[in-house]
């Protein structure tokens, strides 16, 4: 029979490969199995398989016999292990429950510490451990999570209480409040659950573990992890495993603490251990914010001019333990590890480890390390480092000559630099964000109901935490600048006002941090453009060395082809002509030309821009001179160059000598309802062939020209948009192939250059085998064939599409990630049948798709040979490609 529960800890052993599966047990599940048989010191516990969440999630939340049964039997192996009964009056076994997804989801889904204790429990504890205070500090604590996670009780209800009682006692830290204190504490706590839910706080430890398998299981589909899950394409089918452990505590007096480590450090790289740990403490307070941890080791602690000790200086003992479980589970893994440990009076347990969250920076030089190191092979870095993660290091970074009126100083939470104004909510964030503002989060500390607002904001500031907070770890995985535990930081929610030292701000105000010094400064302070040396181009080094496709750059201006070529680019895949077209010194000219009443009259206007797209040409040929040009013929429908108000109308007819009556006819007459599908792209060239001709002749002139003064000839590659029929590429090819040998007849001279086709129809994918015989090349706009597919328009899809990702309708929008099995099904039937009909074929991608590693990976099963990115997502596509290449 399949079990959906397995133990670890306490000298099991399992034969089922299962129990270690991540895909089964979820990653701190798997994790804590293994930690456990490589002899460490785990509580142990138990664990509820994802498949179990699935099916729980599936069928209205309800647990089956068989599941309750397991539980039981799982339960018992913790009493045996540890020599206590759950729910036993004299001497109670408490337990944690937390969630355990395949993929570490930091903070997303929910954990419930110390449960087992009532009423009777907590005397028993109290009894047998011997610390009243302790007993009673851990029943609160237990009561307020189990209230929040469980209950769905607002925790400021119970931390507004807290800080009251504190304040009336004249105390400053939760750890100046007393046994009787706590007793209080606990009273208020459960007169709250019972005045808000008209009943008592539950007492039952059997209704206590449910209610929190059942919480963590309905955590899964909560909105901040379905946010997430969005934000870091995780499905939304896998599922988040329980795991249910024997409580260690860190807050049993002053030789008991509890931490969060790193084997390396996680913003740099460096091989340092880097961490938090707190006296007296249990988990929550570390990563939460609530106090202010202390440094693990003492180096870390002088770096940073801190006074109170470090783990290592204060327990030297329990520090050398731990120093050698990290040096063991860095060699298992072959990673670093982001480990959760406590030590109860003087013996150290390891609660979790899991590879750690790093910023870009920090995963490029642990993966070259690493190499270095003989930890890992070339090929592992490759794969280790996720493409996207690239982008942090790819955009400017704060001047250090720049004037900074520095407002105070944090801890350098997350690397990076950001400029935006000051939003106080993370909803407010979301949307001004969604204007085009660029905002900073400033909370006194996130939560994970913040995510969305964290993802929106360009920086995140928190007046609490520490460098392991909540704050601090998504922020890096995010690739967020963020300064936390900002010194003098005070915010006033009701004025939407914050007070840093003497100086008050406003929400609106603008803001800059950095993240990499920990300084928040006003205003907007000036950067500078990244140098991409040292273990990045180390590791692009290797990356090139192992991938097939070749990546290109969508670009059409001089300055993005040279930023392009600095990333690595190995061509143009596509530059759009018409962006040339709205230059304000030739949109006269152009309109000129669209509202002509004769060719005679478009001919003349032509002349004019011919110069001025020669120019065009020559600059580009020139920064890319010896590498393929991929240009896109005249695409958009004539209409969107059209003057609009009265002004520009009358301004017109004085320059081009035609009534303001008779230009307003002409525009009307090429007014469409449709445009996106109506005269455009090849459509353009067949009615106007003459605008077709004047492009081409420009592109000739300028590569002969650059040719003839640089010696290194451009090979460019005339596209012809929208085709859906052989015909329509055989007569433009003609259009082209003329003015080419007119050019080379009176320059003297020839290059090499080929004619083919952006394949953006149904059709042209299907008819890809007679389209193939008259062009070279093909380049698969996926932005338009993903459009006309699937009858989505990119443009106003948006306000929807959220939806159909949310309901697994789409697993990704697919305007940001190829819709593989529709419009990719036509691009490998494209390729299949142009290979066919011309085996040398020239294939590649060039809509937005080309930087984006799913879709890349998909490029190489079909074979493509290059793709083609923005600038600034060449190396994220560089990588991507060497990755999809291994695999």
């Amino acid at each position: 029979m399949t079990s959906y529960v397995f133990t670890f800890g306490g000298g099991v052993t399992h034969a089922d490969p299962r129990a270690k599966d991540k895909t089964v047990v979820g990653g701190k599940g798997a994790n804590l199995a293994e930690m456990a048989g490589i002899g460490l010191p785990v509580p142990p516990g138990f664990t509820i398989t994802t498949e179990e969440c699935v099916r729980y999630l599936a069928e209205g939340g309800d647990f089956s016999d068989s599941l309750k049964a397991e539980v039981a039997e799982a339960l018992a192996h913790i009493e045996r292990s540890v020599g206590k009964q759950f729910g036993d009056p004299a001497d109670p076994l408490l337990v944690s429950v937390r969630s355990g997804a395949r993929v570490s989801m930091p903070g997303m889904m929910d954990t419930v510490l110390n449960l087992g204790l009532n009423d009777q429990t907590v005397q028993g504890l109290a009894a047998s451990s011997g610390d009243a205070r302790f007993a009673w500090d851990s029943y609160r604590r237990f009561i307020h999570m189990y209230s929040d996670v469980v209950l769905g009780l607002d925790h400021h209800l119970f931390e507004d209480a807290l800080e009251i009682a504190k304040e009336d006692a004249g105390y400053y830290a939760d750890v100046e409040m007393q046994a009787e204190d706590w007793q209080k504490i606990v009273k208020e706590y459960e007169g709250i659950v019972q005045d808000k839910l008209g009943r008592p706080f539950p007492q039952d430890p059997q209704e206590q573990l449910w209610g929190a398998i059942r919480a963590v299981f309905d955590s899964w589909d909560s909105d901040r992890a379905k946010v997430y899950r969005r934000l870091n394409d995780i499905p939304g089918d896998w599922g988040t495993a329980v795991n249910v452990q024997a409580m260690v505590f860190g807050n049993m007096g002053e030789t008991s603490a509890t931490g969060v480590a790193f084997t390396r450090d996680p913003a740099t790289g460096e091989k340092a251990y880097y961490g938090e740990w707190l006296i007296n403490a249990q988990g929550e307070d570390v990563v939460a914010g609530i106090r202010t941890p202390q440094y693990l080791t003492k180096y870390s602690r002088e770096r940073a001019g801190a006074k109170p000790l470090s783990m290592e200086e204060a327990m030297p003992e329990a520090y050398a333990e731990l120093a050698a479980v990290f040096e063991l589970l860095e060699q298992h893994y072959r990673e670093m590890q982001d480990i959760e440990f406590t030590v109860e009076r003087g013996k150290l347990w390891m609660l979790q480890t899991r590879t750690g969250k790093r910023t870009a920076k920090a995963a490029l030089k642990m993966a070259v390390d690493m190499v270095g190191e003989g930890l890992i092979d070339e090929k592992t870095a490759i794969l280790r480092v996720d493409p996207m993660a690239l982008d942090q290091l790819l955009h400017p970074t704060l001047d250090p000559d720049a004037p900074r009126d520095i407002l105070a100083k944090g801890l350098p939470a997350s690397p990076g630099a950001a400029s935006g104004a000051i939003v106080l909510d993370a909803d407010t964030a979301q949307s001004h964000a969604e204007r085009g503002e660029a905002v900073i989060l400033v909370r006194v500390e996130t939560s994970p109901e913040d995510i969305h607002g964290m993802h929106a904001a360009k920086g995140i500031l928190t007046a609490r935490g520490g460098m392991t907070s909540h704050a601090a770890v998504v922020a890096r995985g995010m690739g967020r600048p963020c300064v936390s535990g900002a010194a003098g930081l005070s915010i006033d929610m009701a004025n939407r006002t914050l007070r840093i030292g003497n100086r008050e701000l406003k929400e609106g105000d603008i803001i800059t941090l950095d993240g990499t010094t920990g300084d928040v400064m006003a205003g907007e302070v000036r950067t500078i453009e990244p140098e991409l040396v040292g273990d990045f181009g180390v590791l692009m080094d290797w990356a090139d060395r192992h991938r097939r496709m070749k990546v290109r750059t969508n670009a059409e201006t001089p300055a993005d082809c040279r930023t392009a070529r600095q990333f690595g680019a190995e061509g143009i895949g596509l530059c759009r002509t018409e962006h040339m077209f709205f230059d304000d010194k030739r949109i006269a000219a152009v309109r000129q030309m669209i509202l002509a009443e004769d060719e005679a009259g478009r001919r003349a206007a032509l002349a004019k821009l011919l110069p001025e797209q020669r120019a065009d040409f020559h600059a580009i040929f020139a920064v890319m001179a010896g590498l393929p040009v991929t240009i896109r013929l005249l695409d958009p429908p004539l209409h969107e160059f059209l003057p609009h108000s009265d002004a520009e109308f009358a301004e017109l007819s004085d320059m081009i000598g035609i009534g303001v009556d008779t230009l307003k006819r002409r525009a009307g007459e090429l007014y469409e309802f449709n445009p996106m599908l109506g005269h455009r792209g090849c459509r353009l060239g067949i009615t106007f062939p003459e605008i077709y001709e004047m492009q081409a002749r420009a592109i000739f002139e300028a590569a002969c020209d650059v040719a003839a003064a640089s010696g290194e000839a451009p090979v460019p590659e005339v596209m012809i948009p929208l085709v859906a029929t052989r015909r329509e590429l055989e007569i433009l090819k003609g259009v082209v192939d003329r003015a080419a040998q007119a050019v080379f007849a009176e320059k003297g001279r020839t290059l090499h250059y080929h004619v083919g086709t952006m394949i953006e129809l149904p059709r042209a994918a299907l008819m890809a085998g007679e389209i193939a015989e008259v062009g070279e090349f093909f380049s698969f706009g996926t932005n338009d064939l993903t459009q006309t597919t699937l009858g989505l328009s990119r443009d106003d899809s948006a306000k929807f599409l959220n939806a159909y990702v949310e309901q697994g309708i789409f697993a990704r929008d697919p305007f940001v990630s190829l819709d593989v099995d529709g419009v990719g099904q036509l691009v490998s039937l494209a390729a299949e049948r142009g290979r066919t009909t011309r085996p040398d074929i020239k294939l590649g991608i060039c809509g937005e798709h080309g930087g984006d590693p799913a879709s890349i990976a998909f490029c190489e099963k079909v074979g493509l040979d290059y793709v083609s990115a923005s600038p600034f997502r060449v190396p994220i596509a560089r990588l991507a490609a060497a990755q999809a290449a291994l695999r």
